[in-house]
């Protein structure tokens, strides 16, 4: 993998480079590292399969290796043989006890069953004399589900002689074949039929595991494709197509607010508390005791008649006092109009953090911002000005018959000669606060009912029908340089999507591949 455009057509380079590299991995010294060194050797004289090379275990550390050498190679060696569909090769030296083998120790850990484990012995050609391993390689001595598998591999002597493969390969079916102690098991002996056994198993673990293989894979490739799916698909180089992308993700996100504003999301039920408890709960705090006092009464109905009384009711003294009532009102109109742009301002920012589609373009999603907001601020000083006329409307012309009931009630009391005569006494002061709190009851409940209505039509309703149509003028006059720079997407997620689309790939050519073993069963 440190050279993968590099071949190599001689052994003995391969080797070294070999060598090399662990060398620069470790030091020239007797350490390991868990970093793997990749080759593929290509030839029609091997079998595809994947060799493992692990290091041997070892039981104590030599001069040059740290103390944790021996926990350092089992932890390496486990973490390959604890995969269920690794096979394991429990390499054993024939002129070493087989009970004391801690291959096979670790393999019957692992693999219990032993459906993954073959024990391949080597070094016979170096047994004592009068000795073999018949008993092992039979069965006898050590008995495992797979056959044990007897090799004999060059020297160092001859590794040192750069004796190639094929004459050590013959050597080996030589000695088998030739031997007194093993020539009757000549045919099940040496690497090359080892190869050709381990490869015959791995079909028969494959065939035996594709369905469960190739629903793992059908797993794998769903979930790569809803990844995609959330990633986005590449965007398209032309004008007509980038227009289209993006006005199918502004009608995304329109499709959000408009579920948040409607009830399908959370969100919109705060409108309706600015409505339902803020707006009343404003009004209901106005200072009209305090403007409504016997002498701030007096001062006023006094003021409005001037140098000459009022003779019968002091009409100057009521629309003063109305009129100066109703300007309390211009302040949580106001307020009403504000607190419902912070709420539309807030659902704007939450709905384009929740379209899934818009999350690959910032540049999109702050244009989107920008124009929502904006067109927000004018909605808002449309629901300004209506509400604040309504207000206006309210003192520009008042009411005149709910004052013209007012004599009729009084008759109704017996004393309709008092509101003549007693005219700045306090009970008539405190009948004409008493009028005047009457009408701005009256007035309140109608703004109350109105102007919440006058909001949702400048305001909610015209943020959910014409939110983003300046947006999408403007976005009409742009050319395609324009186009694209709104569609920029973060680089890591285009690498993610890269990565993500190479996999998918992989995965597909792995199902077709199985597929095709599967009919060939």
């Amino acid at each position: 993998m440190h050279l993968p455009k590099r071949r190599f057509t001689d052994f003995s380079a391969v080797r070294r480079e070999i060598q090399e590299e662990t060398d620069r991995m470790t030091g020239r010294n007797k350490q390991i590292s868990p970093v793997p060194i990749h080759l593929s050797i290509h030839s029609p004289h091997v079998v595809n399969l994947t060799l493992i090379d692990l290091p041997g275990l070892t039981k104590v550390a030599v001069e040059g290796q740290p103390e944790s050498i021996v926990a350092d190679i089992e932890n390496m060696v486990r973490l390959y043989v604890d995969k269920p569909n690794t096979i394991i090769l429990a390499i054993t030296p024939a002129n070493q006890d087989i009970a004391t083998s801690d291959a096979i120790k670790l393999a019957r850990e692992v693999d219990p069953t032993g459906e993954r484990t073959w024990g391949v012995l080597t070094k016979l050609d170096l047994m004592d004399k009068g000795t073999n391993a018949v008993d092992v390689l039979e069965g006898r001595a050590y008995h495992l589900k797979q056959p044990w598998i007897g090799v004999v591999n060059r020297s160092q002597a001859d590794i040192n002689k750069n004796v190639d493969m094929i004459a050590a390969r013959r050597r080996e079916r030589e000695y088998f074949a030739t031997s007194p102690d093993y020539k009757h098991l000549a045919s099940r002996m040496g690497s090359e039929y080892l190869g050709k056994m381990l490869s015959k198993h791995l079909e028969t673990v494959i065939k035996a595991r594709i369905p469960s293989i190739l629903s793992l894979v059908n797993k794998s490739i769903d979930e790569l494709e809803n990844e995609m799916n959330q990633l986005g698909r590449p965007i398209a180089v032309d004008a007509g197509a980038q227009l289209y992308t993006i006005l199918e993700l502004c009608r995304a996100f329109d499709r959000v607010f408009k579920e948040h504003l409607d009830g399908g999301r959370p969100g919109g039920d705060r409108i309706y508390g600015v409505f339902d408890n803020q707006f009343p709960a404003a009004l209901k705090k106005l200072p009209f005791d305090r403007h409504l006092s016997q002498q701030n009464v007096r001062k006023i109905v006094s003021e409005a008649d001037g140098y000459q009384p009022h003779l019968i009711a002091p009409e100057q003294g009521y629309r003063r006092l109305i009129e100066s009532a109703l300007t309390y009102f211009r302040g949580p109109a106001e307020n009403v109009v504000d607190a419902v742009h912070f709420v539309l301002r807030e659902l704007v920012r939450k709905s384009i953090s929740e379209t899934q589609e818009l999350k690959r373009f910032p540049t999109l999603q702050a244009e989107l911002a920008a124009a929502a907001t904006e067109a927000l601020e004018k909605f808002r000083d449309d629901s300004r000005k209506t509400a604040l006329r309504m207000v206006d409307m309210e003192a520009s012309y008042l009411t005149v018959d709910f004052f013209r009931k007012l004599p009729q009630e009084l008759d109704k009391g017996g004393n309709p000669s008092s509101a003549t005569t007693d005219r700045y006494t306090e009970g008539h002061l405190r009948r004409i606060g008493s009028n005047v709190s009457a009408y701005i009851n009256m007035v309140c409940e109608t703004l109350r009912i109105s102007i919440p209505k006058a909001v949702v039509h400048c305001q909610v309703r015209e943020a959910k029908r014409s939110l983003l149509d300046h947006f999408y003028t403007q976005v009409g006059k742009k050319e395609g340089r324009q186009l694209a720079s709104l569609l920029d997407e973060d680089p890591a997620l285009m690498e993610r999507r890269a990565a993500c689309a190479k996999r998918l790939e992989l995965y597909k050519q792995a199902r077709d591949e199985i597929d095709s073993v599967a009919w060939a069963r």
